[in-house]
């Protein structure tokens, strides 16, 4: 019931955001409340945004998995699909903002007939189509790979039509010794792509900024601080899936407090950081002595948008710091708010460095205040409903979370096999289940039978003497002939 309210919900911002592109396609983007000095408004500062909201998925997938953190294995399913969905998103900005989107394949190099006329390979808008193309197609690849041994268990367990789906979605997949050693391969491989491709990124998006000579944006300290920004706003947006889904699934086995706890610890960090890009970007300001660049920092802060500038250091430098508390770094309720607050920050520090800069350029005659009209937020609420309403049947046709590399993981890592909840765990069991002819239960714990954890690590395991007694029943021994039939 959760989730038919959720898609409903989803595919109402969807229609009423359909109306907004509808009037943006018929009548241009003279619908939207751009001028002459204002050029960029609420498209580019959300494409930035939702650019930010698809690193996390690749950090968690990529880096985690590089660095073999366990942890991961709960979250990151639905963190690569939240990267999918939210490039797709973003990508959907560059291509209205033409005004003709049916022309959006200019922006392609490729041989054609418009004779000398190429795309200028200078400008950093060309180079976020290779960098943003490259990453969702990696992000793509190393997503669907992950869902194939998934794909493979619902296609055993599935029946008819469905169960063709699945079998052409599993690619053949048997789950041999073989598949799984080209299936940790090539998930390595993809990790090794990938990892880069999270710097790289946002790095290439804060050139269109960086490269410029408007006061404010031309500074070195954008590619690091733009990157720490998304990942911040990319795990905050995670939290927020996570809290959804568990609710919604009942998942709190497999998406657990633990998970969002290491999630909140990384806010954390990153915001941090972002406090001190914020605070250095004024000491550069202040010691660099260019009046020009004072100024565009003296206006974001008490000029005609210092609200939103307020709004920013708040969400941003403020918010997260609650996170250092242990009882609000678990508790569902206040991560959920906070991670909301998070990304309300972060798209006010794209809409502050975008509209407050432009806002007030060289010439005082030109100066102007820029609002959103009706059809740009519109459009805003259009890819909030094309991106819940992905997310929503990502959740209904696959696997939220990774089945496969949860049970990898579950023997060594899993609550309910090791430490002391093993015995309460067992008892559990025991208790559900009565066997008139067997004194004691099958499905006890080993130490439970009598037969102590010390033991099973020790020569007297009693598997390792099975196996042993095992080889010398078939008497495998060195320089024997092993062809022979009674062997």
């Amino acid at each position: 019931m959760g989730w038919v309210l959720c898609l409903l919900g989803s595919l109402g911002l969807l229609a009423f955001g359909s109306v907004a592109v509808f009037f943006t396609l018929w009548y241009g983007i003279g619908t939207w409340n751009l001028n002459r000095t204002v050029g960029w408004g609420w498209d580019i500062t959300n494409f930035v945004w939702w650019v930010g909201i698809g690193h996390a998925g690749t950090l968690i997938s990529a880096i985690l998995l590089l660095f073999r953190q366990k942890w991961r294995t709960g979250v990151n399913r639905a963190a690569e699909a939240m990267t999918i969905f939210a490039v797709i998103c973003a990508a959907f900005f560059p291509g209205i903002h033409m005004g003709r989107m049916w022309m959006a394949f200019f922006v392609f190099p490729y041989p054609n007939t418009r004779g000398p006329l190429w795309v200028n390979f200078n400008s950093p808008l060309l180079w976020d189509v290779f960098a943003i193309s490259t990453y969702f197609t990696v992000s793509l690849l190393f997503w669907y790979t992950g869902l194939v041994p998934d794909f493979a268990t619902i296609r055993d367990r599935a029946k008819g039509f469905r169960k063709k789906i699945y079998n052409f979605l599993s690619m053949g997949w048997t789950g041999s010794a073989k598949h799984w050693q080209r299936w940790e391969s090539l998930s390595l491989v993809l990790a090794g792509l990938a990892t880069p491709l999270v710097l790289s990124v946002h790095t290439i998006v804060s050139f269109d900024f960086a490269t410029s000579v408007i006061p404010g944006w031309h500074t070195t300290i954008f590619p690091p601080y733009f990157v720490a920004g998304a990942i911040f706003s990319g795990f905050a947006m995670v939290c927020t899936l996570m809290i959804i889904t568990r609710s919604i699934l009942g998942l709190q086995d497999y998406i657990t407090i633990e998970h969002i706890e290491s999630m909140n610890k990384v806010i954390v960090l990153t915001g941090s950081i972002v406090g001190v890009a914020y605070l250095t970007e004024l000491f550069v300001a202040w010691y660099s002595g260019y009046i020009y660049e004072q100024y565009a920092f003296y206006n974001r802060a008490v000029g005609p948008y210092w609200w939103a500038y307020a709004a920013m250091m708040t969400c941003n430098v403020i918010s997260p710091q609650f996170f250092w508390f242990r009882s609000i770094r678990r508790s569902l309720v206040w991560t959920f708010v906070l991670s909301i607050v998070v990304n309300i920050g972060m798209w006010f520090e794209r809409f502050v460095i975008i509209a407050t800069t432009l806002a007030r350029d060289y010439i005082p005659s030109s100066w102007s205040y820029y609002t959103p009209s009706w059809v740009e937020m519109g459009i805003y609420i259009f890819t909030f409903g094309l991106f819940g309403t992905l997310y929503l049947i990502f959740m209904r046709v696959a696997p939220v979370v990774a089945i496969a590399e949860i049970k990898a993981i579950l023997k060594s890592s899993g609550d309910q096999y090791v430490g002391p909840a093993v015995a309460e765990r067992t008892g559990e069991i025991n208790a559900g289940l009565h066997h008139d002819n067997h004194d004691e239960d099958l499905t006890a714990a080993p130490h439970t039978k009598g037969i102590s954890e010390s033991n099973l690590s020790s020569g007297d395991n009693p598997i390792d003497k099975t196996i042993e007694d095992f080889k010398e029943n078939l008497n495998f021994e060195d320089g024997e002939d092993s062809g022979k039939d009674d062997k």
